[in-house]
């Protein structure tokens, strides 16, 4: 039975009100609240396109915005730190008592290319954001030589925890596209990570630039979501891989069950999908036009 998502709508679009939030609400990530309320965190962007993190009440039944936060939970660093040119969050999770979010930590230096690397969030009771550390949790090596981008974190069975994450292996993989792939890796306290290379395989001149994975769990195995790019000038679309250990991946495009509309915020571009079960239902937060910059909706998976 083919997947396929039914569009709910665009749920928000920021109104700029602050310096640092002032475009864009990308990377949408919900943390349940009660009920149908989830705080969608975000990434924001300033005049410069350095992103902080914000965040709305979303009511996802009702589909309207319960309270939205005019100042950045988390802004983006200090210049010389990791992330001084922006901070794309990534998803949560929780090892031992301590709650953490993972973001891609953006670096623009002025005598190179952008690039990135992976940091971790603490996040407190009251679901504010502190910083957990002044260096990556992931940087480059010998297997991510170049930049990282975009964590995911899932704990499974035994206590152990599976990572995804972006790896890029060029800037231009002859086609005037980089080569950008999930990769993944393992840890048996969530602090402490062994990587293990290329996990969702790639086509060049098909899907090649991969970005933000989004990962469930269930009876069938793991399930995949991620957006990705074929070559020079092709825009983001959602893609989709299935795998029954987490670590090896089978690449299946045309099952991910969504696509740009015809018309309006999302007709040119569809990414950075956060897929997620409310309710006995399962959902996704996406961006459309822009990278976020008209900001998210939300999409229900058809039980037809």
């Amino acid at each position: 039975m083919a997947m396929r998502w039914i569009k709910l709508g665009q749920l928000y679009v920021p109104r700029g009100n602050h310096p640092k939030l002032r475009s864009h609400a990308a990377n949408p990530l919900p943390v349940h609240l009660k009920d149908n309320v989830y705080r969608v965190f975000f990434s924001g962007r300033d005049k410069d396109n350095r992103s902080s993190v914000g965040a709305v009440d979303i009511d996802i039944e009702k589909k309207i915005v319960v309270s939205e936060y005019e100042v950045p939970f988390f802004e983006y660093g200090s210049p010389g730190s990791f992330y001084d040119a922006g901070v794309s969050v990534g998803n949560c999770y929780v090892a031992g008592t301590q709650r953490y979010m993972l973001f891609m930590g953006w670096q623009n230096p002025s005598d190179g290319h952008w690039r990135g690397d992976i940091g971790r969030l603490r996040v407190t009771d009251s679901l504010r954001l502190e910083s957990d550390s002044d260096v990556p949790l992931m940087g480059i090596d010998d297997i991510d030589p170049v930049s990282l981008s975009y964590p995911w974190v899932e704990q499974v069975e035994g206590g152990s925890f599976l990572m995804w994450y972006g790896s890029t292996i060029t800037w231009d993989a002859g086609n005037g596209e980089m080569l950008h792939v999930i990769n993944s890796a393992v840890s048996q306290d969530g602090h402490t990570w062994i990587r293990k290379g290329v996990s969702v395989p790639y086509q060049i001149g098909v899907a090649q630039a991969f970005s933000r994975p989004t990962v469930i769990r269930d009876q069938d195995g793991f399930h995949m979501w991620f957006s990705f790019r074929g070559g020079l000038g092709r825009t983001y679309r959602i893609g989709y891989a299935v795998s029954h250990d987490g670590q090896s991946w089978e690449l299946r495009l045309q099952d991910a069950g969504i696509d740009v509309s015809a018309t309006g915020w999302d007709s040119e571009m569809i990414e950075y999908p956060f897929v997620f079960d409310h309710a006995g239902q399962r959902y996704m937060l996406y961006n459309g036009n822009g990278y976020g910059k008209t900001g998210f909706g939300l999409a229900v998976l058809s039980n037809e």
